[in-house]
């Protein structure tokens, strides 16, 4: 995952209409991936928060 890709996943699983299954192709990640940095309402983990801070800090 990375952040490029985790604002668009974020918006897309904020909307109900969404198929995980499809938005996991366009990304190129599992599900699994998916739902370790957002939640099924697109709201960022743990995971999605440390990534969005490292690149922040640009490491």
């Amino acid at each position: 995952m990375t952040p490029a890709k985790l604002r668009p996943a974020r918006a897309a699983m904020g909307q109900p209409e969404t198929k995980v299954a499809g938005l996991c192709a366009e990304l190129g990640v599992t599900r699994q991936t998916l739902y370790r940095f957002i939640g099924p309402n697109g709201e960022l983990r743990a995971d999605g928060e440390k990534l969005l801070a490292r690149h922040k800090r640009g490491i």
